[in-house]
């Protein structure tokens, strides 16, 4: 309430359809502006260090938003060391082997981050999502979504005919947003 004020306080005594009384109360609340406005920026600093001492090097507002996209880089190496990524099963012991598997790892991080972004900017084109694990409409669904989606298709030979099966509208909908070398597996 530090933040209202309370202001011509008016108090109506009335009854009840039961012949109870019953206090009602009729007042003015006023924001505190100033106080709304100071504690906003309280609320909004941030502290911020570096280890860049030359002058001029880098802004606080440049330190701030190298900080805040730090967490697009965590999010990548968590992915890498999810369990379905299998990096807990390589074991180097060469530098040059641990360097070339954090390449092709990074690189294959790379890939997966660019395929998620052109899906994410495809279905902003068309304007339409696609549902989520829980099955909410989402417009930035992740490719790890999207690789688990497709894992109940299958490609089936019955009596001599080729088909595919499980190949639902909305996988449809996801392949279409999908370049043609990606379309070819299924379609």
């Amino acid at each position: 309430m530090r933040l209202l004020e309370i202001k011509e306080v008016e108090l109506i005594e009335t009854y009840s359809k039961k012949k109870e009384k019953i206090y009602k109360m009729i007042s003015l609340i006023i924001k505190k502006d100033e106080e709304i406005s100071r504690k906003t920026k309280e609320a909004g600093k941030f502290i911020l260090a570096t280890n860049l001492v030359e002058e001029n090097k880098l802004e606080a507002s440049e330190i701030l938003i190298t900080y805040k996209n730090q967490q697009s880089t965590e999010r990548g190496f968590r992915f890498l060391k999810d369990p379905l990524f299998f990096t807990d099963s390589f074991f180097v012991e060469k530098p040059e082997r641990i360097e070339t598997m954090l390449f092709l790892m990074s690189l294959c991080l790379l890939i997966y981050n660019l395929g998620q972004r052109e899906l994410r900017n495809c279905l902003k084109r068309v304007k339409k999502g696609i549902n989520n694990q829980v099955g909410k409409v989402t417009l930035r669904p992740t490719l790890r979504w999207i690789f688990q989606c497709f894992q109940g298709i299958h490609y089936v030979i019955l009596n001599g005919v080729k088909q595919i099966v499980n190949l639902t509208e909305e996988r449809r909908f996801i392949l279409s947003l999908l370049p043609a070398s990606c379309q070819r597996y299924y379609l």
